[in-house]
């Protein structure tokens, strides 16, 4: 007993200066890459949130600092806001779940008094059949999905524009935590049919590791009895997951399938081809993720570099038993990682280019 308790802790002090260690060096990366604040330009601009605070406080955060006015409000009081505040424009954030019947009405209304309107949807292409209604009622359409720009234009949006995700740094970023949110393994997610498919195939490798795996659904693995006990079920707050994100030594990424079927709307079958706010929330956090690959990753990470990719279950089983054994290459990639995130994909580094579709398109009016 005594030698349990003596080799506890020996692997907490060595954890924790580990822990430590990489704290440390993220803190230096972060000091050197603080972002750029952004020119504020003269705009009275209303913010429509979708309920989702991951990217909501991330979008109202750098708005505050880019335009001179920010007026946040409901969906439900788009339309009476806009009369009572008279915005110069609304930017209304993907415009589902949360928004009401009258939705279109209020949007209708609101472009009748000469105010400019934007949608970003930022769920694509799991909603087309949402969406490709929603499009046409916009000034400007901005979606983060490469496969679905064209999709837009063809039912008659005419302002349409790629703007990739990106994260708040504020919300996702490398901090200390404690030994409850130590894994070596971390996945974050609901149980779509590729994901039950992978993990049925790797649950013999992830039963010997310290494995967590979080979110709902996960009855659908074939072996869920095995896995049962590495399963956190239902959804986690944001700060939750950054709190397991930072404290993981490898986190997996497994992107929604595109395909329609019982979890999406997408029966125009869109093929989703761009990277998920995972990617840029894992990356925030200093941690090194292995994630399967979309075509616009390289884009924004560097596989082999910033991040690395997968193609097979067998190849990323290999990969993760390579990168536990290999401490100081796990940390370059996360710190690699956590610089181009700093540096290129926070909210206040992508918003500009909204503001200038909004600016340019109000000038030439």
């Amino acid at each position: 007993m005594k030698a349990k308790i003596k080799q506890e802790r020996k692997e907490g002090y060595r954890d924790g200066y580990r822990q430590g260690y990489h704290l440390g060096l993220c803190e230096a990366v972060k000091r050197l890459n603080p972002g750029t604040a952004g020119v504020q330009r003269p705009l009275r601009l209303m913010y429509v949130p979708q309920g989702f605070d991951a990217i909501d406080a991330g979008v109202s955060e750098a708005l505050n600092g880019l335009v001179t006015e920010l007026i946040v409000c409901p969906a439900h009081a788009m339309l009476e806001t806009a009369a009572r505040e008279s915005p110069e424009a609304v930017l209304v954030m993907n415009g589902l779940h949360v928004f009401p019947d009258n939705h279109l009405e209020q949007i209708a209304e609101i472009r009748r008094r000469g105010i400019s309107t934007a949608i970003w949807f930022v769920d694509d292409p799991y909603f087309t059949e949402d969406t490709a209604v929603l499009c046409r009622h916009y000034d400007h359409v901005f979606t983060h999905e490469l496969g679905c720009l064209e999709f837009y234009r063809s039912h008659g949006a005419e302002s349409v524009h790629y703007l990739p995700l990106c994260v708040n740094p504020g919300m996702f970023n490398p901090r200390r935590i404690g030994p409850e949110y130590c894994y070596d393994i971390v996945f974050i997610g609901n149980a779509f049919f590729n994901r039950t498919e992978l993990f049925d195939r790797l649950a013999p490798m992830l039963i010997r590791h310290r494995t967590l795996i979080v979110g709902g659904f996960w009855e659908r693995l074939k072996r869920f009895d095995t896995l049962s006990p590495f399963i956190h079920k239902g959804f986690i707050p944001p700060e939750e997951t950054a709190n397991y994100y930072s404290g993981a030594k490898l986190v997996i990424n497994i992107h929604r399938p595109w395909e329609s079927g019982q979890d999406n709307r997408n029966s125009y079958r869109i093929p989703a081809k761009s990277i998920n706010p995972r990617t840029y929330e894992i990356s925030a956090c200093g941690a090194m993720q292995i994630t399967d690959v979309r075509e616009d990753l390289a884009e924004h990470y560097r596989p082999g570099y910033d991040l690395e990719t997968f193609g097979s279950p067998g190849e990323l089983e290999s990969k993760i038993e390579y990168y536990l054994k290999h401490e100081k290459e796990r940390q370059n990639f996360a710190l690699r990682a956590l610089r181009t995130t700093l540096q290129n994909h926070t909210f206040a580094a992508r918003l500009p280019r909204l503001l200038d579709v909004i600016d340019e398109a109000r000038a030439r009016h």
